[in-house]
């Protein structure tokens, strides 16, 4: 019993240290330009047997759970930080990525590792399966901040949040045709579609009944509201996934949803959920990191077969996936070029590996090795590379301003308003207005006002100018009004 004790109390201790060491780390990543995925693995790696020594961890099924898990969060994050309007005009050239493109980049890679490896063509297929997809923790980790184009950064975001269920697709697909002959191209396919279809369908359905069920409900504390929106992106998941569809690509369907409605507290869900999904990416790649054994993992067979094939998939695979999946596409040579290079992998095709390593694939291990091997160079080659390749490529635009404030009304449940923050853009109508001339919803008053770093206490003869962030204390019921009355301003003011 007491040594049980002392068991947990070790975990604990370690569980802290690699938050800890994880948080700062970060520090770490933005000022030496390394994607701070990497630094995490490498707190794993450290952790493990073959480092420090601190953990022995050798379990593909827990490290399949935690990854799912962090998944789940991450790409719920993503998606309540997505903007629509910037999704919108690019959806069906990042769909066509998500897909087609995969497919293309999965094809080339196995050609590549056919002749390398010296494997069946099943297998081939299955590792370009495994890598074929970018990855939506590592994308939104690195372009986070950058000041990229929002077109090519919110195409990356997409992609990288709907490619799942072409990759898993693929992945199964070939894993239950090494392993069993009875499986059936068409019904193989119809699942694809399945998987897609209902995917979409699920997600938007759980996105409709979260908003809708958040700002009808009365809880007792604030706190309470980003723990709901969270249960039902878990709750999205589990049902999208019994029914047989994507829950990830669900979940992320569902977010989107629910950050381009108003929410009650939608401050507090979003922060919540930032702070939360930081968490699980550092326990997500740590646990990854001690999954794998450096011993193995650096030796001078797998260094050299996976930087030839790191180093097809960066200059081959994805431009081939890339240029051919957007021919048709409003995007120009050097907006290709970059997206081309932008293709970072990252937790899902590590978590995929673990697929064959639970079914007993031959040369599963072999091809996890070589996996993660391809996710640390794509990792350090691209991801530390992408703010440079941008600049050079002149697909940066001006840092826009954000709100460095976060104000919200705390409430226990009984209090009938709340405090709304809105950023005004450069194009808002409004701009040169005074408050008394515009128009708020009855029972709506801005209360505060700041500009720069200045705080403004508003009066009737106050003028609006851009990039101020204004608080606008307002009745519940009247917020969708306040809020479709803002952005229609702009709406109009972009349409002039």
């Amino acid at each position: 019993m007491f040594e049980g004790g002392l068991n947990v109390d070790y975990f604990i201790l370690l569980l802290a240290v690699l938050l800890l060491l994880g948080v700062i780390t970060t520090k770490f990543s933005s000022r030496f330009g390394v994607p701070a995925l990497v630094l995490f693995i490498g707190i794993g790696m450290l952790a493990g047997s073959d480092g420090l020594n601190f953990i022995y961890f050798d379990d593909p099924h827990l490290t399949q759970l935690v990854g799912v898990v962090a998944l789940i969060i991450i790409l719920f994050e993503g998606g309540l930080q997505t903007k629509w309007n910037n999704v919108k005009p690019i959806l069906y050239p990042s769909l066509s990525l998500a897909t087609f493109g995969v497919f293309l980049t999965t094809a080339v890679v196995a050609v590549a590792v056919k002749f390398l490896l010296d494997v069946t063509w099943l297998e081939a297929f299955l590792f370009g399966s495994i890598v074929g997809s970018t990855d939506a923790a590592a994308v939104f980790s690195v372009l986070s901040g950058k000041n990229v184009k929002d077109k090519l950064s919110s195409t990356l975001e997409a992609e990288s949040g709907s490619n799942d269920p072409m990759a898993v697709f693929l992945t199964i697909t070939f894993i239950e045709l090494l392993t069993r002959e009875t499986s059936s191209i068409f019904s193989l396919i119809f699942s694809f579609f399945w998987q897609m279809g209902m995917g979409l369908v699920f997600g938007y359905l759980f996105g409709k009944l979260a908003v809708y069920a958040i700002n009808r409900i009365q809880l007792e504390s604030s706190g309470l509201y980003p723990v709901f929106a969270l249960s039902f992106a878990i709750l999205c998941y589990g049902v999208t996934m019994l029914a047989g569809a994507s829950g990830l690509l669900a979940v992320y369907v569902a977010a989107v949803l629910m950050g381009n409605n108003h929410l009650t507290y939608k401050n507090s869900i979003v922060r919540f959920n930032e702070g939360f999904a930081w968490m699980m990416q550092i326990l997500m790649f740590a646990i990854l990191g001690l999954l794998v054994f450096p011993s193995e993992l650096f030796h001078i067979g797998i260094i050299v077969k996976g930087m030839i094939i790191s180093l097809i998939l960066i200059f081959i695979a994805r431009p081939i996936g890339v240029f051919l999946s957007t021919y048709f596409s409003p995007f120009d040579f050097k907006e290709k070029v970059f997206l081309s290079w932008s293709g970072l992998r990252g937790a899902v095709p590590i978590v995929l590996a673990t697929f064959p390593l639970i079914e007993g694939v031959e040369n599963s291990q072999l091809f996890f090795n070589l996996v993660f091997f391809v996710v640390l160079t794509s990792a350090l080659i691209q991801g530390s590379t992408i703010p440079w390749v941008a600049q050079k490529l002149k697909l940066t635009e001006k840092e826009k301003p954000t709100s460095p404030h976060v104000l919200e009304l705390v409430s226990i449940g009984k209090a009938n308003a709340e405090i709304v923050e809105f950023f005004v853009p450069e194009n808002a109508k409004i701009i040169g207005q005074t408050l008394e001339e515009i128009t708020l919803p009855q029972d709506s008053i801005v209360s505060a006002m700041i500009r720069g770093d200045e705080l403004i206490t508003p009066t009737g003869k106050t003028e609006i100018h851009a990039n101020d962030i204004l608080y606008i204390m307002a009745n519940k019921n009247r917020l969708k009004t306040l809020t479709d009355y803002l952005s229609e301003q702009r709406v109009k003011q972009n349409s002039e």
